[in-house]
């Protein structure tokens, strides 16, 4: 009897040494394929290469954690997002970064997305995007920031008539529409009561070029 114990007691033993060596060490249960999701503009081989995970190495042991803080080092990827999918998938679904506007730095323009973050340095001006300008031109700039705010606060009907948005503090954002006319907006606060007026002043005062709605309580007309 008790040899008979031993001897489950051993098989038991080997299944489950058998299994672990499988799962934690063998190719067996290795990375046979990476599935990239979300990406759209950022190639799918450049987010496998920064993942930095080898094919068959076990997928139980891949550290994920360190492959999403790998990718996240693309600047043009807002977060990234990895899962084991059994028997040898590693999936990894990413979010990029929108354009919203284009900054102005000496002779090139970063794109930036809402959040301010350079998604990419050019020569030539993108022509679907807002030229923003602002006297120092960095990451967490007060100035850039709120001027970023304004252009997605400000009604769809007005946005995709700014042209350019100059802001010399936070609290002086103004917006050259593609007609011509000029929008004082301010800061960044009530966003809505000024979105409100200006989409109903622009359809009725027309003759006007210059639209000052930063303080919605006294709206100027010029």
């Amino acid at each position: 009897m008790k040899a008979r114990t031993a001897f489950l007691v051993l098989l038991t033993a080997g299944v489950v040494g058998t299994a672990a060596w499988l799962v934690f060490f063998s190719p067996v249960l290795g990375v046979r394929s990476i599935e990239i999701v979300g990406n759209v503009t950022v190639p799918g081989d450049e987010i496998k290469q920064r993942a930095g995970v080898a094919d068959l190495h076990p997928l139980a042991t891949v550290d994920l954690a360190g492959v999403e803080s790998r990718v996240r080092g693309i600047r043009r990827l807002a977060g990234a997002k990895a899962e084991r999918v059994w028997p040898g998938t590693l999936k990894i679904e990413v979010v990029e970064r929108r354009p919203v506007a284009a900054v102005p730095v000496g002779d090139q323009v970063a794109v930036v997305d809402k959040q301010g973050v350079v998604i990419e340095v050019t020569t030539t001006m993108p022509t679907l995007l807002p030229l923003i300008k602002v006297d120092r031109p960095a990451e967490g700039d007060p100035a850039l920031m709120a001027a970023l705010q304004v252009i997605q606060v400000v009604p769809g009907s007005v946005a995709v008539r700014v042209k350019e948005v100059r802001a010399g503090t936070a609290e002086g954002v103004t917006l050259e529409l593609s007609d011509g006319r000029t929008v004082i907006w301010g800061g960044a606060d009530r966003p809505k009561e000024k979105g409100r007026i200006l989409t109903s002043l622009l359809r009725r005062e027309r003759d006007a070029t210059r639209y000052d709605v930063s303080s919605p309580d006294v709206v100027t007309l010029k």
